[in-house]
């Protein structure tokens, strides 16, 4: 018997009626749906919500390497959760029967002192308050010095996090077939500081460089780490990847055309 896991929004209606709908049609296929903490024994998960549900979700997802994930958009932006509530249940069904395509979002592995994050978008390096003052932000890539960012802080991203708070900060939009990691400087004072994308075999270190300041560093939104002068932030890919059914009909770029108005006449 197939194993689900699902994961959803519980502050959405909309999530939540999806749920119900889903659970009773997976019951009727004769398919398990089992907890969280049984993910290991799932052979696929379904996540209903919009980015943030999925974003979440995939922490506990990534410790069932070969599982593969619908994500149902039921919120605001579906960068990642592209399958529309309309059509998801001809996309279960079709995954129930072999016919799906799947493109994996790979993970940054982030040391912190003793404690290492698994960051599906970005890491943010910021100062700690709109009073603040400018952080000056060092950037090594395989032991050697890359730059110093003056700034309100830098974004270091993966190309699944290229469209989220990158994007919004002026970096670059990736392709998700692309294995790079976008640096992407919040307000640089220097004016020709510009976003720049390094092969995803490079190591990054990340340091303050005021020995008298203290900055943040912020891993997909959700966790935050105090960082000081003498703390090195090691970045690079883990290998970790989310393993997303994509739906039928829509490809990556008619999803950007659709998600951002991307090229339409907006005058």
């Amino acid at each position: 018997m197939r194993k689900c896991c699902i994961f959803y929004n519980e502050e959405k209606q909309l999530a939540k009626d999806f749920y119900t709908k889903v659970y009773a049609y997976l019951i009727e296929k004769n398919i398990e749906i089992i907890s969280k903490e049984k993910i290991n024994q799932a052979s696929f998960a379904i996540v209903i919500g919009g980015d943030g549900t999925l974003l979440r979700a995939s922490k506990e997802i990534i410790k069932n390497e070969t599982i593969h994930v619908i994500a149902v958009n039921a919120g605001s932006l579906g960068f990642l959760t592209e399958i529309k509530i309309s059509n998801a249940i001809s996309v279960i069904t079709r995954y129930l029967t072999g016919e799906f395509r799947t493109r994996s979002r790979e993970f940054l592995e982030v040391k912190i002192r003793d404690k290492t994050y698994d960051v599906l978008n970005e890491v943010v390096i910021s100062k700690g308050g709109v009073m603040t003052k400018l952080l000056r932000v060092g950037i090594y890539s395989n032991n050697e010095y890359m730059n110093t960012y003056r700034a309100d802080g830098v974004i270091l991203c993966t190309p699944t996090g290229s469209t989220a708070y990158s994007l919004a900060a002026g970096g670059p939009i990736v392709a998700p077939s692309l294995r790079g990691i976008i640096i992407t400087p919040i307000a640089p004072h220097n004016l020709t500081a510009r976003p720049v994308i390094i092969d995803g075999n490079e190591e990054l270190i990340v340091k303050i460089e005021d020995k008298d300041r203290v900055g943040y560093a912020v891993l997909d939104g959700e966790t935050c780490a105090k960082i000081n002068y003498d703390d090195m932030v090691y970045i690079k890919f883990s290998g970790k990847k989310l393993n997303l059914v994509l739906p039928e009909d829509l490809s990556y770029y008619a999803m950007l055309r659709e998600t951002l108005k991307w090229g339409d006449n907006l005058c």
